[in-house]
């Protein structure tokens, strides 16, 4: 089986959007190093709601790398209030 690659919507409440899209910035060379390519967005009527965009080599390979314990770390630092909703996506 070819696996087919999944597109990731990551939704999360955060304290300062500017902070978390530093952050999220400043992940870039790892998250091309796990084959995840992803954009960040702020929701236009809640402030506090930042979403990343984006594709994986597959469910397991982005869930793999979110749930690294180094990722808490860095969620922590970049203000995220809580565990973010993650929807995985296939094209039909």
């Amino acid at each position: 089986d070819i696996e087919m690659s999944a597109t990731v919507i990551v939704s999360l409440k955060v304290r300062d959007f500017d902070v978390w899209k530093a952050t999220f910035d400043g992940h870039a060379s790892a998250r091309e190093a796990a084959g995840i390519n992803a954009s960040a967005y702020r929701n236009i009527d809640d402030a506090g709601n930042a979403v990343a965009i984006g594709t994986a080599p597959s469910k397991e390979a982005f869930i793999a790398f979110f749930s690294a314990p180094e990722m808490k770390d860095v969620q922590a630092s970049a203000g995220v209030l809580g565990p973010p909703e993650i929807t995985f996506l296939e094209k039909a």
